[in-house]
């Protein structure tokens, strides 16, 4: 049995290494991107206006000038204009080329503008260069505007179009397949009978994962070595990562370790000093990753968020920052054992502070509706103290 760091280790040095695509600007958010984006000219490209009002220049306003003859009306889209006599003034629409001849704008609020088509100031104070934004504030030609590595937003997808980028390339996520086993478990169509259960375990993991942008599909076993033996084999040379829940522990019909390591696959460990999720299994064939996770629900949805979620992002090349919580109250656990503390998380005064709430254990997965995620409690102590911090596991938000 190993540690929860030594499990940590010994996955994150099998990453896996991914393929780049390239993808319409449409279908990119939330991929993680693949290049790097630069410029392809100043940002804005000219000097533009960003208020609708009038255009001067502003040494006749320093001169004494309140009052401005409009020559004709500038409107964005339209090449840029000059001003014909420098005492005068031109209107001007948001997102218009800044006149030629003029280098600062007075929004209609503060201005007068009577049926001869004069411009007369309010009582404002007007500062040279007001409401223009200059030509390369934002960025310059060839400055770099994205790195690979960064997830794609709204916003970035809107830099993408800005530069011409009809098409982006991305980091391709691994080919995934989401196993369960057990003869207890019917499909969530099916009325179960008193000694069954409905499958859960493999839902709440696809669902995890489309949180990610990760697609992964889904396979339900029975506890028959043989069945899973041909299963497994096909599963392993169709996908690159595949995740399995339950039979991973010391019962009679726990075949998958045996299975996966017959089928050629190098256990890297099996047994992690942890409660929940103890039984947790890992394994590599080749570049593929097999992750076997305990078959309690709390248990497989604790591995997810502590191993395989923070494995995905590295594999892509994302570093992810780890969160710290607050313990809000005294708590205490005997066996020397890392103990994921399910904890409600409440910011207060900037603090986040983690109440516990364990539930029925790792079998109730109906606690987790109230939960935010787990706070990972050292195996060296017993006893927990309010106001003690600790590393903290989100799987909301």
């Amino acid at each position: 049995m190993i540690s929860v760091s030594e499990a940590t280790q010994a996955i994150l040095a099998h990453l896996h290494s991914p393929a780049v695509a390239r993808v319409p600007i449409e279908k990119a958010i939330r991929n993680i991107l693949a290049e790097t984006i630069k410029a392809d000219r100043d940002f804005p490209p000219f000097d533009r206006v960003t208020m609708d009002g009038i255009a001067i220049a502003f040494d006749q306003y320093q001169a004494g000038a309140r009052e401005f003859a409009i020559e004709k009306i500038h409107a964005a889209g339209e090449p840029q204009v000059a001003l014909d006599n420098p005492s005068n003034a031109i209107e001007v629409m948001t997102g218009a080329m800044l006149p030629e001849g003029t280098d600062t704008v007075i929004r209609y609020e503060d201005v007068i503008i009577n049926d001869k088509r004069i411009a007369s100031l309010r009582d404002i104070m007007i500062t040279k260069g007001q409401s223009i934004h200059s030509k390369g504030q934002d960025a310059r030609k060839d400055e770099t505007l994205l790195e690979p590595g960064l997830k794609l937003s709204a916003a970035e997808i809107a830099l993408l179009a800005s530069v011409g980028k009809t098409q982006v390339a991305i980091v391709q996520g691994p080919k995934t397949a989401i196993i369960g086993s057990g003869d207890e478990l019917v499909s969530v169509n099916d009325i179960p009978m008193i000694h069954q259960i409905r499958r859960s375990n493999t839902y709440a993991l696809q669902a995890a994962m489309h949180d990610l942008n990760w697609a992964a599909g889904q396979y339900h076993l029975a506890d028959n070595k043989e069945q899973l033996s041909m299963a497994l084999k096909k599963l392993l040379d169709e996908h690159d990562v595949l995740i399995l829940s339950g039979g991973v522990s010391k019962g009679k019909f726990d075949f998958i370790p045996a299975v996966l390591e017959e089928l050629g696959v190098k256990k890297v460990f099996h047994e992690v000093s942890q409660r929940p999720g103890k039984p947790f299994w890992f394994g590599v064939k080749g570049s593929k990753r097999i992750f076997a996770l305990p078959g309690n629900p709390v248990s497989t949805f604790m591995c997810f968020y502590r191993y395989i979620r923070p494995w995905f992002f590295r594999s892509l090349g994302v570093e992810t920052k780890p969160e710290h919580a607050v313990l809000a109250k005294d708590f205490s656990f005997q066996p020397k054992l890392t103990y994921f503390l399910q904890v409600q998380v409440r910011n207060e005064n900037g603090c986040l502070r983690a109440y516990p709430d364990q539930g029925g254990g790792s079998g109730d997965f109906a606690n987790l509706k109230k939960i935010d995620g787990f706070l990972e409690l050292p195996s060296e102590k017993t006893d927990f103290k309010a106001g003690d911090v600790f590393p903290f596991i989100p799987f909301r938000g």
